[in-house]
Protein backbone atom coordinates (compact mmCIF):
# COMPACT_ATOMS: atom_id res chain seq x y z
CA UNK A 1 0.00 0.00 0.00
CA UNK A 2 1.83 3.50 -1.12
CA UNK A 3 1.78 5.87 1.36
CA UNK A 4 2.81 8.33 -0.77
CA UNK A 5 5.46 9.41 -3.81
CA UNK A 6 8.00 11.35 -3.80
CA UNK A 7 8.29 14.13 -1.50
CA UNK A 8 11.23 16.60 -1.52
CA UNK A 9 13.07 17.96 1.33
CA UNK A 10 14.13 21.02 -0.14
CA UNK A 11 12.09 24.00 -1.85
CA UNK A 12 8.84 22.81 -0.38
CA UNK A 13 4.96 25.04 -0.51
CA UNK A 14 6.14 27.33 2.17
CA UNK A 15 8.99 28.81 0.73
CA UNK A 16 11.23 30.35 2.82
CA UNK A 17 8.99 31.65 5.49
CA UNK A 18 8.22 27.71 6.19
CA UNK A 19 11.71 26.92 6.43
CA UNK A 20 12.14 30.25 9.00
CA UNK A 21 9.17 28.57 10.74
CA UNK A 22 11.07 25.22 11.25
CA UNK A 23 13.63 27.09 13.84
CA UNK A 24 13.78 24.94 17.26
CA UNK A 25 14.06 26.67 20.70
CA UNK A 26 17.52 25.95 20.49
CA UNK A 27 17.90 27.56 17.02
CA UNK A 28 15.73 30.62 18.17
CA UNK A 29 17.45 31.40 21.59
CA UNK A 30 20.53 31.51 19.27
CA UNK A 31 19.13 33.97 17.10
CA UNK A 32 18.05 36.09 19.94
CA UNK A 33 20.83 35.71 22.26
CA UNK A 34 23.26 36.90 18.75
CA UNK A 35 20.29 39.91 18.04
CA UNK A 36 21.00 40.72 22.27
CA UNK A 37 24.72 40.26 21.87
CA UNK A 38 24.82 42.76 18.98
CA UNK A 39 22.67 45.14 20.30
CA UNK A 40 25.00 45.81 23.56
CA UNK A 41 28.15 45.59 21.37
CA UNK A 42 26.71 48.48 19.50
CA UNK A 43 25.73 50.62 22.86
CA UNK A 44 29.05 49.59 24.37
CA UNK A 45 31.10 49.57 21.45
CA UNK A 46 32.45 46.51 21.94
CA UNK A 47 33.90 45.15 18.72
CA UNK A 48 34.53 41.46 19.59
CA UNK A 49 31.22 41.19 21.35
CA UNK A 50 29.77 42.02 18.19
CA UNK A 51 31.34 39.77 16.07
CA UNK A 52 29.85 37.00 19.13
CA UNK A 53 26.61 38.58 18.50
CA UNK A 54 26.72 37.68 14.40
CA UNK A 55 28.02 34.35 14.34
CA UNK A 56 24.97 33.67 16.93
CA UNK A 57 22.47 35.43 15.14
CA UNK A 58 23.85 33.98 11.83
CA UNK A 59 24.36 30.02 12.28
CA UNK A 60 20.59 29.65 13.16
CA UNK A 61 20.01 31.52 9.51
CA UNK A 62 22.69 29.55 7.60
CA UNK A 63 21.18 26.53 8.76
CA UNK A 64 17.84 27.83 7.87
CA UNK A 65 18.90 28.27 4.11
CA UNK A 66 20.98 25.45 3.94
CA UNK A 67 17.63 22.94 4.86
CA UNK A 68 15.72 25.16 2.47
CA UNK A 69 17.78 24.92 -0.92
CA UNK A 70 18.29 20.83 0.03
CA UNK A 71 17.24 19.49 -3.47
CA UNK A 72 17.36 15.47 -2.65
CA UNK A 73 13.85 13.41 -3.07
CA UNK A 74 12.56 10.69 -1.17
CA UNK A 75 9.81 8.04 -1.56
CA UNK A 76 8.19 6.38 0.96
CA UNK A 77 5.42 3.32 1.71
CA UNK A 78 3.31 1.36 4.25
CA UNK A 79 2.50 -1.84 4.13
CA UNK A 80 -0.43 -3.56 7.04
CA UNK A 81 0.00 -7.01 7.51
CA UNK A 82 -2.94 -7.60 7.77
CA UNK A 83 -5.30 -4.66 6.54
CA UNK A 84 -8.17 -6.24 8.93
CA UNK A 85 -7.75 -7.71 12.58
CA UNK A 86 -9.75 -8.67 15.24
CA UNK A 87 -10.11 -6.37 18.32
CA UNK A 88 -6.89 -7.39 20.61
CA UNK A 89 -5.12 -8.57 17.51
CA UNK A 90 -2.30 -7.22 15.82
CA UNK A 91 -1.45 -5.49 13.04
CA UNK A 92 1.89 -4.91 11.45
CA UNK A 93 2.69 -1.92 9.34
CA UNK A 94 6.11 -1.99 7.41
CA UNK A 95 7.46 1.68 6.41
CA UNK A 96 9.86 2.15 3.68
CA UNK A 97 11.92 5.18 2.30
CA UNK A 98 13.46 5.35 -0.94
CA UNK A 99 16.13 8.08 -1.76
CA UNK A 100 15.54 8.68 -5.70
CA UNK A 101 17.69 11.33 -5.81
CA UNK A 102 21.17 11.82 -6.37
CA UNK A 103 22.24 13.10 -3.46
CA UNK A 104 22.69 11.22 -0.10
CA UNK A 105 20.24 12.59 2.93
CA UNK A 106 20.99 14.07 6.01
CA UNK A 107 19.68 12.55 9.50
CA UNK A 108 16.39 12.12 9.08
CA UNK A 109 13.33 11.36 11.26
CA UNK A 110 10.51 9.57 9.95
CA UNK A 111 7.08 9.35 12.14
CA UNK A 112 4.17 7.96 11.22
CA UNK A 113 0.94 9.14 12.51
CA UNK A 114 -1.71 7.07 14.24
CA UNK A 115 -4.87 7.40 16.35
CA UNK A 116 -4.43 7.64 19.52
CA UNK A 117 -6.63 4.51 20.41
CA UNK A 118 -3.74 2.51 18.45
CA UNK A 119 -0.64 3.46 20.87
CA UNK A 120 1.86 5.90 20.68
CA UNK A 121 2.99 7.78 17.45
CA UNK A 122 5.78 5.51 16.11
CA UNK A 123 9.11 7.75 15.55
CA UNK A 124 12.42 6.49 13.90
CA UNK A 125 15.71 8.01 13.36
CA UNK A 126 17.29 7.50 10.13
CA UNK A 127 20.86 7.90 9.19
CA UNK A 128 22.12 8.88 6.02
CA UNK A 129 20.65 7.67 3.01
CA UNK A 130 22.95 6.87 0.04
CA UNK A 131 21.68 7.67 -3.52
CA UNK A 132 19.43 5.25 -4.61
CA UNK A 133 19.11 3.40 -0.83
CA UNK A 134 16.64 2.00 0.96
CA UNK A 135 15.78 1.69 4.60
CA UNK A 136 12.96 -0.17 6.30
CA UNK A 137 11.27 0.23 9.30
CA UNK A 138 8.15 -1.52 11.34
CA UNK A 139 6.27 -1.16 14.25
CA UNK A 140 2.97 -3.01 15.64
CA UNK A 141 -0.69 -1.65 16.25
CA UNK A 142 -3.66 -3.01 18.17
CA UNK A 143 -6.83 -1.70 19.48
CA UNK A 144 -9.81 -3.16 22.57
CA UNK A 145 -11.96 -1.32 20.17
CA UNK A 146 -13.76 -2.32 16.74
CA UNK A 147 -13.84 0.76 14.33
CA UNK A 148 -11.78 2.00 10.93
CA UNK A 149 -8.74 3.76 11.67
CA UNK A 150 -6.47 6.36 9.54
CA UNK A 151 -2.77 5.40 9.54
CA UNK A 152 -1.01 8.00 8.07
CA UNK A 153 0.17 10.59 6.57
CA UNK A 154 3.74 9.63 6.56
CA UNK A 155 6.20 12.88 7.99
CA UNK A 156 9.89 12.94 7.38
CA UNK A 157 11.59 15.67 10.00
CA UNK A 158 14.81 17.02 8.53
CA UNK A 159 17.07 18.75 11.05
CA UNK A 160 20.56 20.33 10.77
CA UNK A 161 23.75 18.84 12.69
CA UNK A 162 23.21 21.86 15.43
CA UNK A 163 19.57 20.55 16.16
CA UNK A 164 18.83 24.61 15.32
CA UNK A 165 15.95 23.58 12.45
CA UNK A 166 13.78 21.08 11.44
CA UNK A 167 11.57 20.70 8.92
CA UNK A 168 8.50 18.61 8.24
CA UNK A 169 7.61 17.10 4.87
CA UNK A 170 4.55 15.17 4.57
CA UNK A 171 3.64 12.89 1.87
CA UNK A 172 -0.60 12.74 0.96
CA UNK A 173 -1.92 9.42 0.81
CA UNK A 174 -2.73 7.48 4.31
CA UNK A 175 -4.15 3.87 4.83
CA UNK A 176 -6.85 2.44 6.74
CA UNK A 177 -6.62 -0.38 9.19
CA UNK A 178 -10.01 -2.03 9.98
CA UNK A 179 -10.74 -3.64 13.55
CA UNK A 180 -13.53 -6.06 13.37
CA UNK A 181 -15.55 -7.66 16.35
CA UNK A 182 -13.96 -10.51 18.37
CA UNK A 183 -15.58 -14.18 17.18
CA UNK A 184 -15.77 -16.92 18.82
CA UNK A 185 -15.58 -20.60 17.46
CA UNK A 186 -19.16 -21.78 17.83
CA UNK A 187 -20.21 -25.53 18.30
CA UNK A 188 -22.03 -27.36 14.91
CA UNK A 189 -25.52 -27.79 16.80
CA UNK A 190 -28.84 -28.49 14.90
CA UNK A 191 -31.29 -24.70 15.16
CA UNK A 192 -33.67 -26.46 12.38
CA UNK A 193 -34.56 -23.76 9.39
CA UNK A 194 -31.88 -25.67 7.31
CA UNK A 195 -31.46 -27.63 4.40
CA UNK A 196 -30.29 -31.06 5.08
CA UNK A 197 -26.88 -31.52 6.25
CA UNK A 198 -26.71 -28.26 8.53
CA UNK A 199 -26.11 -25.74 6.00
CA UNK A 200 -23.86 -27.89 3.86
CA UNK A 201 -26.28 -26.10 1.01
CA UNK A 202 -26.69 -30.77 -0.04
CA UNK A 203 -30.68 -30.51 -0.03
CA UNK A 204 -31.35 -31.05 -4.12
CA UNK A 205 -34.79 -30.37 -5.63
CA UNK A 206 -35.68 -31.24 -9.02
CA UNK A 207 -36.36 -28.31 -11.61
CA UNK A 208 -39.36 -29.62 -13.24
CA UNK A 209 -40.54 -32.58 -13.83
CA UNK A 210 -40.72 -34.94 -16.84
CA UNK A 211 -38.95 -34.73 -20.51
CA UNK A 212 -41.45 -32.02 -21.66
CA UNK A 213 -40.26 -29.51 -18.50
CA UNK A 214 -37.03 -30.11 -18.28
CA UNK A 215 -35.16 -26.49 -18.45
CA UNK A 216 -32.17 -26.32 -20.54
CA UNK A 217 -28.71 -24.22 -20.50
CA UNK A 218 -26.39 -24.43 -23.08
CA UNK A 219 -23.36 -26.67 -23.01
CA UNK A 220 -20.36 -26.29 -20.46
CA UNK A 221 -17.16 -27.82 -21.27
CA UNK A 222 -16.93 -30.49 -19.62
CA UNK A 223 -20.51 -31.42 -19.12
CA UNK A 224 -21.65 -35.18 -19.49
CA UNK A 225 -23.04 -35.59 -23.15
CA UNK A 226 -25.47 -38.07 -21.75
CA UNK A 227 -27.35 -34.44 -20.86
CA UNK A 228 -27.48 -32.85 -24.04
CA UNK A 229 -31.02 -32.24 -24.95
CA UNK A 230 -31.68 -32.25 -28.09
CA UNK A 231 -34.94 -30.92 -28.73
CA UNK A 232 -33.62 -27.45 -27.05
CA UNK A 233 -30.03 -27.70 -29.38
CA UNK A 234 -32.65 -27.95 -32.42
CA UNK A 235 -34.44 -25.01 -31.19
CA UNK A 236 -31.71 -22.97 -30.18
CA UNK A 237 -28.89 -23.69 -32.88
CA UNK A 238 -26.22 -24.78 -30.66
CA UNK A 239 -25.48 -27.48 -28.06
CA UNK A 240 -28.03 -27.50 -25.09
CA UNK A 241 -27.86 -29.65 -21.49
CA UNK A 242 -30.59 -30.54 -18.88
CA UNK A 243 -30.37 -28.60 -15.67
CA UNK A 244 -32.59 -31.28 -14.26
CA UNK A 245 -31.36 -30.26 -10.53
CA UNK A 246 -30.40 -27.02 -8.95
CA UNK A 247 -28.30 -27.11 -5.45
CA UNK A 248 -30.56 -24.70 -2.65
CA UNK A 249 -28.59 -23.79 0.38
CA UNK A 250 -29.51 -22.52 3.61
CA UNK A 251 -30.87 -19.39 4.62
CA UNK A 252 -29.84 -17.39 7.42
CA UNK A 253 -30.84 -14.09 8.48
CA UNK A 254 -28.84 -12.20 11.78
CA UNK A 255 -30.92 -9.34 13.51
CA UNK A 256 -29.00 -6.83 15.71
CA UNK A 257 -30.76 -4.48 17.38
CA UNK A 258 -28.71 -1.04 17.63
CA UNK A 259 -31.22 0.77 19.10
CA UNK A 260 -29.32 3.39 21.57
CA UNK A 261 -32.44 3.07 24.43
CA UNK A 262 -32.11 -0.69 24.20
CA UNK A 263 -28.80 -0.59 25.36
CA UNK A 264 -26.53 0.85 28.28
CA UNK A 265 -22.76 1.50 28.68
CA UNK A 266 -20.36 1.61 26.27
CA UNK A 267 -17.01 0.16 25.88
CA UNK A 268 -15.40 -3.60 25.03
CA UNK A 269 -17.11 -5.20 28.16
CA UNK A 270 -20.66 -3.04 27.28
CA UNK A 271 -23.43 -5.09 26.30
CA UNK A 272 -24.06 -3.44 23.09
CA UNK A 273 -20.38 -4.62 22.24
CA UNK A 274 -21.63 -8.19 23.62
CA UNK A 275 -24.29 -7.83 20.63
CA UNK A 276 -22.10 -7.09 18.18
CA UNK A 277 -19.68 -10.06 18.99
CA UNK A 278 -22.08 -12.65 18.97
CA UNK A 279 -23.45 -11.01 15.74
CA UNK A 280 -20.33 -11.61 14.17
CA UNK A 281 -19.52 -14.68 15.29
CA UNK A 282 -22.77 -16.24 14.34
CA UNK A 283 -22.24 -15.03 10.92
CA UNK A 284 -18.55 -16.34 10.61
CA UNK A 285 -20.34 -19.90 12.10
CA UNK A 286 -23.04 -19.66 9.35
CA UNK A 287 -21.06 -19.22 6.58
CA UNK A 288 -18.53 -21.24 7.00
CA UNK A 289 -21.18 -24.08 7.80
CA UNK A 290 -22.79 -23.21 3.90
CA UNK A 291 -25.56 -20.88 4.88
CA UNK A 292 -26.33 -18.16 2.57
CA UNK A 293 -26.20 -14.95 5.09
CA UNK A 294 -27.24 -11.75 5.33
CA UNK A 295 -26.92 -8.97 7.99
CA UNK A 296 -29.91 -7.03 9.42
CA UNK A 297 -30.15 -4.17 11.76
CA UNK A 298 -33.43 -2.19 13.65
CA UNK A 299 -32.90 0.41 10.76
CA UNK A 300 -34.40 -2.15 7.90
CA UNK A 301 -30.92 -1.90 6.55
CA UNK A 302 -29.11 -5.28 5.27
CA UNK A 303 -26.01 -6.56 4.18
CA UNK A 304 -25.10 -7.31 1.50
CA UNK A 305 -27.87 -5.14 0.43
CA UNK A 306 -31.33 -5.87 -1.64
CA UNK A 307 -30.55 -7.47 -4.88
CA UNK A 308 -30.06 -10.64 -6.19
CA UNK A 309 -31.31 -13.26 -3.64
CA UNK A 310 -33.53 -11.02 -1.84
CA UNK A 311 -30.06 -9.73 -0.27
CA UNK A 312 -28.72 -12.99 0.87
CA UNK A 313 -24.96 -13.95 -0.34
CA UNK A 314 -24.93 -15.61 -3.70
CA UNK A 315 -23.45 -19.17 -3.56
CA UNK A 316 -20.07 -19.56 -4.51
CA UNK A 317 -16.49 -19.58 -2.37
CA UNK A 318 -16.05 -16.33 -3.81
CA UNK A 319 -19.26 -14.20 -3.64
CA UNK A 320 -19.57 -15.87 0.27
CA UNK A 321 -16.03 -14.75 1.33
CA UNK A 322 -17.06 -10.94 -0.23
CA UNK A 323 -20.39 -11.07 1.75
CA UNK A 324 -18.53 -12.08 4.77
CA UNK A 325 -15.94 -9.06 4.47
CA UNK A 326 -19.16 -6.46 3.74
CA UNK A 327 -20.59 -7.86 6.74
CA UNK A 328 -17.79 -7.38 9.00
CA UNK A 329 -16.86 -4.40 7.59
CA UNK A 330 -20.38 -3.22 8.77
CA UNK A 331 -19.91 -4.23 12.10
CA UNK A 332 -16.40 -2.87 12.57
CA UNK A 333 -17.97 1.09 12.58
CA UNK A 334 -21.82 0.12 13.46
CA UNK A 335 -23.10 2.33 16.10
CA UNK A 336 -26.49 2.86 18.13
CA UNK A 337 -28.77 3.94 15.72
CA UNK A 338 -31.88 6.60 17.07
CA UNK A 339 -35.11 4.42 16.11
CA UNK A 340 -37.44 3.41 18.96
CA UNK A 341 -38.56 0.33 17.36
CA UNK A 342 -38.15 -2.82 15.65
CA UNK A 343 -40.66 -2.09 12.99
CA UNK A 344 -38.43 -1.72 10.35
CA UNK A 345 -36.63 -4.96 11.01
CA UNK A 346 -39.96 -6.46 10.80
CA UNK A 347 -40.64 -5.48 7.77
CA UNK A 348 -37.76 -6.27 5.97
CA UNK A 349 -38.17 -10.20 7.70
CA UNK A 350 -41.54 -10.06 6.35
CA UNK A 351 -40.90 -8.34 2.82
CA UNK A 352 -38.07 -10.84 2.28
CA UNK A 353 -39.95 -14.04 2.99
CA UNK A 354 -36.23 -15.72 3.53
CA UNK A 355 -35.66 -15.94 -0.25
CA UNK A 356 -39.86 -15.82 -1.20
CA UNK A 357 -41.08 -18.91 1.10
CA UNK A 358 -42.47 -18.28 4.15
CA UNK A 359 -41.82 -20.50 7.42
CA UNK A 360 -38.57 -21.23 5.47
CA UNK A 361 -34.84 -19.80 6.78
CA UNK A 362 -32.90 -19.46 9.86
CA UNK A 363 -33.42 -16.17 12.15
CA UNK A 364 -30.87 -15.05 15.00
CA UNK A 365 -31.58 -12.18 16.81
CA UNK A 366 -29.56 -10.19 18.97
CA UNK A 367 -32.21 -7.98 21.52
CA UNK A 368 -31.71 -5.35 24.20
CA UNK A 369 -34.24 -3.81 26.23
CA UNK A 370 -38.12 -4.71 24.75
CA UNK A 371 -41.15 -3.28 25.89
CA UNK A 372 -44.56 -4.86 25.41
CA UNK A 373 -45.02 -3.46 21.94
CA UNK A 374 -41.56 -4.41 20.48
CA UNK A 375 -41.64 -8.03 22.23
CA UNK A 376 -44.95 -8.04 20.23
CA UNK A 377 -43.19 -7.25 17.28
CA UNK A 378 -40.47 -9.49 17.53
CA UNK A 379 -42.49 -12.46 18.51
CA UNK A 380 -44.19 -11.56 14.70
CA UNK A 381 -40.61 -12.01 12.87
CA UNK A 382 -40.88 -15.87 13.90
CA UNK A 383 -43.74 -16.23 11.26
CA UNK A 384 -41.66 -15.40 8.80
CA UNK A 385 -38.72 -18.38 9.18
CA UNK A 386 -38.57 -22.04 9.42
CA UNK A 387 -36.57 -21.67 13.24
CA UNK A 388 -35.91 -18.29 14.64
CA UNK A 389 -33.40 -17.64 17.86
CA UNK A 390 -33.19 -14.91 20.14
CA UNK A 391 -30.67 -13.66 22.40
CA UNK A 392 -32.06 -11.52 24.84
CA UNK A 393 -29.68 -8.73 26.60
CA UNK A 394 -31.10 -6.73 29.78
CA UNK A 395 -29.72 -3.28 30.29
CA UNK A 396 -30.23 -3.90 34.22
CA UNK A 397 -28.68 -6.72 34.69
CA UNK A 398 -25.77 -5.57 32.68
CA UNK A 399 -25.56 -2.08 34.61
CA UNK A 400 -25.60 -3.88 37.62
CA UNK A 401 -29.17 -2.47 39.33
CA UNK A 402 -31.90 -3.91 40.77
CA UNK A 403 -34.48 -5.33 38.53
CA UNK A 404 -36.77 -3.40 40.00
CA UNK A 405 -35.66 -0.25 38.67
CA UNK A 406 -36.61 -1.54 35.35
CA UNK A 407 -39.81 0.48 33.89
CA UNK A 408 -40.00 -2.51 30.91
CA UNK A 409 -41.36 -5.67 31.59
CA UNK A 410 -38.89 -8.36 33.69
CA UNK A 411 -36.56 -10.20 31.27
CA UNK A 412 -38.49 -13.43 32.08
CA UNK A 413 -41.50 -12.38 30.44
CA UNK A 414 -40.13 -11.01 27.65
CA UNK A 415 -38.77 -14.56 27.43
CA UNK A 416 -42.07 -16.08 27.90
CA UNK A 417 -43.86 -14.09 25.22
CA UNK A 418 -41.37 -14.93 22.75
CA UNK A 419 -40.83 -18.68 23.39
CA UNK A 420 -45.17 -18.54 22.88
CA UNK A 421 -44.70 -17.56 19.54
CA UNK A 422 -42.18 -20.05 18.41
CA UNK A 423 -39.36 -18.82 19.27
CA UNK A 424 -35.93 -20.49 21.09
CA UNK A 425 -34.95 -17.23 23.57
CA UNK A 426 -32.33 -17.32 25.72
CA UNK A 427 -31.39 -14.70 28.35
CA UNK A 428 -27.80 -13.10 27.77
CA UNK A 429 -26.55 -12.26 31.58
CA UNK A 430 -23.29 -10.82 31.60
CA UNK A 431 -19.75 -12.59 31.93
CA UNK A 432 -22.04 -15.40 29.67
CA UNK A 433 -19.21 -16.73 26.74
CA UNK A 434 -21.62 -16.94 23.72
CA UNK A 435 -20.53 -20.47 22.59
CA UNK A 436 -22.22 -22.14 25.86
CA UNK A 437 -25.31 -19.87 24.84
CA UNK A 438 -25.06 -21.27 20.79
CA UNK A 439 -24.80 -24.88 22.60
CA UNK A 440 -27.84 -24.43 24.71
CA UNK A 441 -29.81 -22.97 22.06
CA UNK A 442 -29.33 -26.55 19.96
CA UNK A 443 -30.63 -28.13 22.94
CA UNK A 444 -33.44 -25.99 23.92
CA UNK A 445 -36.62 -27.64 22.43
CA UNK A 446 -39.31 -24.74 20.48
CA UNK A 447 -42.46 -24.07 20.62
CA UNK A 448 -45.61 -22.40 22.93
CA UNK A 449 -44.98 -23.83 26.37
CA UNK A 450 -41.73 -24.74 26.08
CA UNK A 451 -39.11 -23.46 29.28
CA UNK A 452 -35.97 -22.67 27.35
CA UNK A 453 -32.76 -23.47 27.86
CA UNK A 454 -30.82 -21.99 31.19
CA UNK A 455 -30.51 -18.53 30.26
Amino acid sequence: MDAGGPAEGGRGAGGLRASLSGLTTRGRSFLAAGIAAAACAYVLGQGELLRVGLLLATLPLICVLALHRTRYRVSGSRRLTPGRVSAGAESRVQLRLDNVSRLPTGLLMLQDRVPYVLGPRPRFVLDRVEPGGRREVSYRVRSDLRGRYPLGPLQLRLSDPFGLVELTRSFSAYDTLTVIPRTEPLPPVRLGGEASGYGDGSRRSLALAGEDDVIPRGYRRGDDLRRVHWRSTARYGELMVRREEQPQRSRATVLLDTRRLAFEGAGPDSAFEWAVSGAASTLVHLLERGFSVRLLTDTGDSVPGEGGSGGFSASGGQDSATAAGLMMDTLAVVGHSDGAGLSRAHDAVRGSGFGGNAGDGLLVAFLGDLDDVQTELAARMRQRAGAAVAFVLDSATWAGRPAQEHALPPVEERLRRLRDAGWTALAAPPGVAFGELWRQAGRTPTGPGTTGGRG
